[in-house]
């Protein structure tokens, strides 16, 4: 969905209020995730699956009684319906289960900010995919990037590594996830709408691996504050947040919701060391900020 942007200053106002309501939902959702996994025993596979599942069938109930669209319609078309399967399995599921396997194997706050190195790999690849050498603010943002993830997995020292291997490992792959999941829909969302796409996507992922890891094969210790953390995680961290961060597009342009929700590795990282005492060390917030600098310099020179 584009924007259609909007020139009174309320809506403006409005539109900026709604994506970081987003940014802070997903980052929050990330810390919440962790708790589950770290301090209840949830299995992430669970929690993927049950996200995606219920997530999916919501926002299709919604896109169906409230936007009154024909969210069967885009069964007909068998190119898209390969596309749609492939966001679902490589491009939801792919991006859902290797973050939350990143906050299993370390921590929210470090696998949301190597999530987001996604508009860097998503940069490298549109460079070779036009055949063309970067821009030098381009190559500026991949250097800083680079600075960042050290700082971040070192804390500055070389000979020590501040997350696991298996943390690092993940929260990389997720950000390769993120750029398939933003590069490949493409055509899907101009034809379709974002809300039946993310919909059908979220199915489509949680059905899929419901095959691998069943729902129903529970991991974990249920009490009342693990069942409120998954109910925030899939109402706030996934359906309130989506719609925020859908409705601000009316609001504000493409490009600036994309700066705003930096917001989210801030957030995370934060509630991360304030509520579940993760360490983090000067050379892990500096590096922080350097990947979040990289967001704002490539999405701020293309507006």
């Amino acid at each position: 969905m584009r924007s259609q942007g909007a020139s009174l200053p309320h809506s403006r106002s409005k539109g900026i209020i709604l994506v970081l309501i987003a940014a802070l939902f997903w980052g929050v959702s990330g810390t919440v995730a962790q708790y589950l996994f770290h301090q209840q025993g949830f299995s992430a596979e669970w929690l993927v699956d049950i996200r995606l599942l219920f997530s999916g069938v919501i926002l299709l109930l919604f896109a169906y009684t409230v936007k009154k669209q024909n969210i069967w319609s885009i069964w007909k078309n068998k190119r898209d319906i390969l596309a749609l399967i492939l966001f679902g399995i490589f491009g939801m599921l792919g991006v859902q289960y290797t973050y939350f396997i990143a906050i299993l194997y370390g921590n929210a706050a470090s696998a949301t900010v190597l999530q987001y190195l996604a508009p860097v790999f998503i940069t490298c690849f549109l460079c070779i995919q036009a055949k063309k050498f970067p821009a030098k603010y381009e190559i500026f943002a991949v250097l800083l990037a680079l600075i960042g993830t050290f700082l971040l997995v070192t804390n500055g020292n070389i000979q020590t590594l501040s997350i696991s291997k298996p943390a690092f490992f993940w929260g990389i792959l997720s950000a390769f996830a993120l750029a398939f999941y933003t590069l490949q829909p493409g055509g899907l969302l101009s034809k379709w709408g974002s809300l039946l796409i993310v919909g059908w996507g979220m199915l489509i992922g949680g059905i899929g691996f419901s095959f691998i890891s069943p729902p129903w094969k529970f991991q974990g210790h249920w009490s009342v504050p693990s069942l409120f953390a998954v109910l925030f995680v899939v109402i706030f961290g996934t359906l309130i947040a989506f719609f925020c961060y859908l409705e601000s597009t009316k609001y504000i342009r493409a490009s600036e919701t994309s700066l705003l929700a930096c917001a989210e590795p801030l957030s995370a990282a934060f509630l991360a060391v304030v509520w579940l005492h993760v360490p983090f060390g000067l050379g892990e917030w500096i590096g922080t900020l350097c990947i979040i600098l990289t967001i704002f310099l490539l999405s701020a020179v293309k507006q």
